[in-house]
């Protein structure tokens, strides 16, 4: 007796286009149904397309958890974190899959801003990329933008480049602090026992796909540079984030349902505007494993 399986419908290399965004980063898909099998063809044009533009934005999805996290599987493995250097939503002995970024209960993160920063700098391994999934949104506020750091770091002139390229920074974990120290944007107190473990990483990055050098410093975390007389590493840390908060180098994102954002977290910093706490904002978020900082 024969048996007929049924067809499964492919997502193929001629429906699905990639358009780059009039914009310093970013390219837009469409065509692609991430609930549904991808060909190899449209895999390797799409992880192409996230070494060239930095972010990929999937429209007009529908996706459970799981199909989620199968469109993930397509760029790498899912970022585990260490109990000794926990992220958001870690828990003891469990490591979350699929994150709700939302405002509901059982969401993380609240309503307010989230200045410029990168997912998990302080573990050993950080993170290589985030997806985002937007299944509520709000009419107004909760953009999220992200900046190119291949971008910032090329815009800086030759003096500092040479100053910087060897230097080693330090990203305190946000998630474990001492409750009686004040929180900083520079360690500049030596003396004061840390409670987590710290792991050096340069901070003029090489991406390990593309090769470009990345400016590898958030916002507002706190950090160090090691081997720097605290003051002069204080002075510069503020000087490169000065550098850093322009809009020539970012782009913002406006939600609509069924928005997918994946972004390089190796080669951009987001955040998140503000918003009415009346107002459902439900993103589900899953990170990919990333490797060692070089």
């Amino acid at each position: 007796m024969t048996v007929t399986l049924p067809a499964i419908a492919l997502n193929t290399a001629q429906e699905v286009s990639i358009t780059p965004l009039d914009a310093p980063l970013g390219a837009v898909v469409t065509g692609l149904d991430a609930s549904k099998p991808v060909d190899p063809v449209t895999i390797l044009r799409l992880k192409q397309a996230h070494r060239n533009y930095h972010i990929l934005i999937f429209k007009n999805q529908k996706l459970t958890d799981e199909q989620l996290k199968n469109f993930a599987y397509y760029f790498g493995d899912l970022f585990v974190p260490l109990d000794e250097t926990p992220v958001l939503a870690s828990k003891t002995g469990v490591t979350p899959v699929v994150i709700p970024v939302a405002n509901i209960e059982g969401g993380f993160t609240g309503t307010g801003e989230l200045s410029f920063h990168a997912d998990h700098h302080w573990t050993p391994y950080p993170s290589s990329g985030s997806f985002l999934y937007a299944e509520e949104v709000t009419t107004k506020g909760g953009e999220t933008a992200w900046l190119n750091l291949n971008l910032a770091y090329e815009s800086l002139d030759a003096a500092t480049k040479e100053r910087i390229k060897d230097l080693q920074l330090i990203t305190y974990n946000p998630f474990v602090r001492n409750s009686n120290s004040p929180r900083r944007l520079y360690r500049t107190d030596t003396s004061t026992p840390l409670v987590a473990p710290v792991f050096p990483h340069p901070l003029v990055r090489t991406h390990p796909e593309s090769g470009l050098k990345v400016l590898s410093l958030g916002y507002e975390t706190e950090v160090s540079l090691v081997g720097v007389d605290p003051e002069e590493g204080s002075a510069l840390i503020a000087q490169l984030r000065e550098h850093l908060n322009q809009s020539k180098f970012y782009y913002e994102h406006k939600w609509s349902v069924g928005d997918i954002v994946y972004w390089d977290n190796q080669s951009t910093l987001h955040r998140r505007t503000a918003f009415d706490p009346s107002e459902r904002r439900v993103l589900k978020r899953i990170s990919l494993a990333g490797s060692r900082p070089f």
